[in-house]
């Protein structure tokens, strides 16, 4: 049984964008065919909640070879764009300082597929913050369906 979402999207202006990928290039060092986050909706600084996206498209580089015919987004590549709104959250709005790198994944959970059309939600939670560490749930979601479930690790570097 999938687990509810973080939190409720009816709530939220799908529609705005906060921060576009101009700010997230600021904070966020993945850049070219690495960048898998294309826009921040929204965030509660107070709760640690953030709500990105990424919008996927027929030029994407996986998509020749994963699969011919029938591209699916590589499951590897969500989990990096869950690393990514993270990151984005940690050193944007919550101010942590210096380089952070992907330290680990907690658990994962695939529910559907992602493919080239398709604007990927990522709903994040921080759940945990220590002085170099911190972990983050993180759910993907696509017409209003969650395609994974994830908690991954980060580290100051």
């Amino acid at each position: 049984m999938p687990s509810s979402l973080l939190f409720d999207l009816s709530r939220i202006d799908l529609t705005k964008t906060v921060f576009d990928r101009i700010a997230i290039a600021e904070v966020n060092p993945q850049s070219h065919e690495m960048a898998q986050l294309d826009g921040i909706i929204w965030y509660d600084s107070d709760k640690l909640l953030i709500l990105g996206y990424k919008d996927v498209t027929d030029s994407e580089f996986w998509v020749r070879g994963h699969i011919p015919g029938r591209p699916i987004m590589p499951a590897v590549i969500m989990i990096e764009a869950a690393a990514q709104v993270s990151s984005f959250f940690m050193k944007r709005i919550y101010g942590l300082v210096g380089f952070i790198g992907f330290s680990g994944i907690e658990r994962a959970k695939f529910r559907g597929t992602v493919v080239p059309g398709d604007r990927l939600y990522l709903l994040g939670h921080i759940s945990k913050v220590r002085s170099r560490q911190f972990s983050s749930d993180v759910q993907g979601v696509v017409n209003d369906k969650m395609v994974f479930d994830t908690a991954v690790t980060g580290m100051k570097v």
